[in-house]
């Protein structure tokens, strides 16, 4: 007589759904590429499961449209340049927007050039022309970095395409350098037949222009109001940046299927770049993942605020929060 009861328990526990998953809607700031390795290895991994949290990844158009696509909602969080946060949060207050977790501790922008071009310091830019995107970071920080090295910019002139062009276009001769990533500049060169030995590169970052780079980003009433789920996806970023820093080629591994058509050997290239010149700086190595100096970033904020005309330039930290990241004991720098 008190079988039925017991039975009934076993099939209602069997019946028991499984704990819901909190959905993320994600976008990144390109086509996807071995920087990626990141979030794919943080999927691929179980690492944002593990949060308790469903993401659905897309690829990016640029970072101004990551940033634009997740101020209007359509994404929850982006991987996207904070130098075009504080423009975008001048033009659009209602949509504030806000840096939760500083990934690249240096900008990779960069002028690139081909060294029959006479170009080899950042004054022989004065009297060329220059192929850029319309909203490529590296063609809106010319101001400062033109400043920075007493160039004339009046002198310089440029060409706008569309962001798959700019670089075929020195490539052919059209023009006389690019501006961009080193990321995507040197590899678009590469891929179009150019040694790497003829390739000259002008880093913004270690030509005066001392800014921070790409982070993930998401409105700030987004992140006030969904704190803990910012926290576990950030928690999830940083162990898959973790393994693919240990592993650059099995971090590539996990991309490749979001792209068939990339190839694994240029990807894995692109990565370590990255993790070489814009993830293990001194800063990154002394205080691990998310750290921002205040001091460093509000001087990140002016010059951008100088060059978009914005005053008076808005506090640092309306453009910035470390408050959403996880404990200091899980942003430790990885063993490599």
């Amino acid at each position: 007589m008190r079988v039925a009861p017991v039975i009934v328990s076993v099939g209602l526990t069997l019946a028991a759904p499984a704990m819901a998953q909190t959905p993320v809607k994600f976008c990144l700031d390109w086509a996807y590429q071995g920087v990626h390795a990141g979030f794919t290895e943080a999927d691929a991994q179980g690492f944002f499961a593990k949060q308790g949290l469903s993401v659905k990844t897309d690829r990016g158009f640029g970072v101004t449209d990551t940033i634009s696509k997740v101020a209007g909602g359509a994404y929850d969080i982006g991987f996207a340049d904070m130098n075009a946060l504080v423009k975008f949060n001048a033009d659009h207050p209602e949509q504030a927007m806000l840096d939760v977790f500083q990934i690249y501790d240096k900008t990779p922008a960069a002028i690139t050039a081909l060294k029959k071009s006479g170009i080899r310091t950042p004054a022989d830019l004065q009297g060329k022309t220059i192929a850029a995107a319309e909203a490529d970071v590296g063609r809106l920080l010319f101001p400062a970095f033109a400043r920075a090295n007493h160039i004339d910019a009046t002198t310089i002139k440029w060409q706008i395409y569309a962001p798959n062009l700019r670089d075929s276009m020195v490539v052919q001769g059209r023009d006389d350098a690019s501006t961009g990533y080193t990321t995507t500049n040197i590899f678009n060169y590469v891929g179009a037949g150019v040694p790497l030995a003829d390739i000259v590169v002008l880093p913004y970052a270690n030509l005066g222009v001392d800014l921070y780079g790409s982070a993930l980003v998401t409105r700030a009433d987004w992140a006030a109001a969904h704190a803990d789920t910012v926290t576990k996806f950030i928690r999830a970023v940083i162990q898959g940046y973790d393994v693919a820093m240990r592993d650059p080629a099995a971090g590539v591994a996990t991309v490749v299927p979001h792209d068939p058509l990339i190839d694994p050997k240029v990807e894995l290239q692109r990565l370590q770049m990255v993790i070489d010149d814009d993830l293990l700086t001194p800063a990154f190595k002394e205080h691990g993942w998310g750290y921002i100096d205040p001091a460093r970033m509000q001087r990140t904020v002016n010059l951008n605020a100088e060059i978009y005309h914005i005053t008076p330039a808005p506090a640092a930290d309306t453009v910035y929060s470390t408050k959403f990241l996880p404990g200091q004991d899980e942003r430790a720098v990885p063993k490599l």
